[in-house]
């Protein structure tokens, strides 16, 4: 007797991964920035990648609008959640001060964010360890973080 097996194609579903991507990162420290200051994000320096990033971000009250130039996909929405169109996953986003907190869908992990100076520092916990990110004034063609210290 020969039992039917059916084999499903598993490729085309989603699977989180083990750690948050990058890009994830760039827009939870761009969204971190425009909530706690206020200010817009013209573009991010990532550290550790070193190099610019294009990404604009712009919030009104409890929302945010933003655009990852480098992927060519717009990311936002209404807290306590944010929406990255590029990799259709979400993001929650509680604000606590100069901190933030939050989980990646995407990726099954939680981070933690804190604004100092104009420079973003995300904890990617599935990664333990930080990152640091470099804001871009809008109204500048220097970041904030790099204005204040050239004004030391």
């Amino acid at each position: 007797m020969h039992s039917a097996l059916t084999r499903l194609d598993l490729s085309s579903i989603p699977v989180p991964s083990a750690a948050m991507h990058p890009q994830t990162r760039a827009m939870i420290a761009a969204a971190t920035f425009a909530f706690v200051t206020g200010k817009k994000v013209a573009g991010i320096y990532d550290h550790s990648a070193r190099r610019d990033l294009r990404i604009a971000a712009e919030c009104r009250r409890d929302q945010l609008q933003g655009f990852d130039g480098d992927r060519a996909v717009k990311f936002g929405g209404r807290l306590p959640e944010l929406y990255d169109a590029g990799d259709n996953s979400f993001v929650s986003f509680e604000i606590d001060g100069t901190k933030v907190h939050g989980y990646d869908r995407g990726s099954s992990s939680s981070y933690t964010a804190h604004v100092t100076d104009g420079l973003v520092q995300v904890y990617d916990h599935s990664q333990s360890a930080w990152f640091a990110y470099d804001i871009q004034d809008a109204e500048s063609a220097q970041s904030y973080h790099r204005n204040v210290e050239a004004s030391r």
